[in-house]
């Protein structure tokens, strides 16, 4: 049922099959979906051509979700086809990719605990979309756009892969992990340790039919860890940043996670950072996972930097707020248009 009266776009769902994801140490399939909406009046066998959005989804979350019909809000094709035929934003073509994984989601970046993601989207999924469908195939004229893990990966993108991407968009990004995850690791802790540890952990949790929160908020955990600090040396294994037994912070460990902090990383990759059209940044002044504290201290060092951006605050938390995007599309595709 749409609740909009506005043209419509199209929303074709394709497979492919990943080179770079097969033998993952978590067994995820390399044969990935993804969900490509092209604008009202989009036409194969026209000239014209489109700047390309790549939508990067949260933890738990998937491009494919975004697809699917929601109760009191537009899905993001339904976003999509409102903002284009109002003309509130220049038509572009978006793709949905499917980062999910065996540990609940996805930062984006590459890891031998868990796979070669930043190179399946810089190196398969951007030019498979790019090769499909009529997209400018060119930096200048390609971003990237996420919330929460979705915005951490957007970020990092805009720093680590500028020669991909030309724009970014960074919602509620994970970032300043001091206060973005050092709170919960407690709660992880007690959780692991009722478990008998990592291991137990993760059968018990893929048995159950109901997940509580804390037991989504203790993989998550273990999947950031499978990130930040895999075990080089082992491959498909990681380290976790606190002793299971005292719970005390491993202060070597701890160091491999805030070496992926986008805070931290800011300094490194300032010059690739001012090379993109835009980054746009925002985040909810009640978020509960604290991330409008560290999205203030990368604004503060973008500053400092002299890295141009738009940093907005808003009065919501980190739970639905999809109609940010609202904001930030339309900035994106007037930055990346010709």
């Amino acid at each position: 049922m749409r609740r909009i009266d506005s043209d419509q776009g199209t929303v074709e769902v394709v497979e492919h099959r990943s080179k770079l994801l097969e033998g993952n140490p978590l067994g995820d399939s390399p044969r990935r979906q993804v969900a490509v909406w092209t604008p009202p009046g989009y036409a194969p066998d026209e000239d014209r051509r489109y700047p390309l959005l790549v939508d990067l989804a949260g933890f738990t979350g998937s491009g494919l979700k975004h697809t699917g019909w929601s109760a009191f809000t537009e899905n993001l094709p339904e976003r999509l086809d409102r903002l284009v035929s109002s003309g509130l934003m220049a038509p572009c073509i978006v793709a949905m990719p499917d980062g999910f994984t065996a540990l609940g989601g996805n930062q984006y970046i590459d890891s031998p605990a868990v796979g070669r993601w930043a190179r399946y989207l810089v190196e398969e999924l951007v030019p498979f979309v790019d090769g499909r469908w009529k997209t400018i195939a060119s930096r200048d004229h390609r971003g990237v756009f996420g919330k929460s893990s979705g915005g951490y990966g957007a970020i990092v993108h805009g720093m680590k892969y500028s020669d991909t991407w030309g724009a970014i968009a960074c919602h509620s990004g994970d970032m300043y992990f001091p206060y973005g995850y050092l709170p919960d690791f407690p709660s992880a802790l007690d959780v692991l340790r009722k478990c008998g540890g990592r291991d137990q952990f993760l059968a018990k949790f893929r048995a159950k039919v109901k997940h509580r929160d804390c037991d989504v908020m203790t993989l998550m955990t273990l999947a950031m860890a499978a990130f930040y600090d895999p075990d080089h040396e082992n491959p498909g294994e990681y380290h976790l940043p606190f002793d299971l037994e005292t719970g005390e912070i491993i202060e070597e460990r701890w160091q491999c996670w805030l070496a992926h902090d986008p805070v931290q990383m800011v300094d490194e990759y300032a010059e690739a950072l001012r090379s993109l059209e835009l980054i746009f940044i925002d985040c909810g002044f009640r978020d509960q996972f604290r991330l409008h504290h560290g999205s203030r201290i990368l604004s503060r060092k973008m500053e400092k930097l002299e890295i141009p951006h738009v940093y907005e605050e808003f009065d919501d938390d980190h739970s639905s707020v999809d109609y940010r995007l609202d904001v930030s599309l339309p900035l994106l595709v007037e930055a990346l248009s010709p």
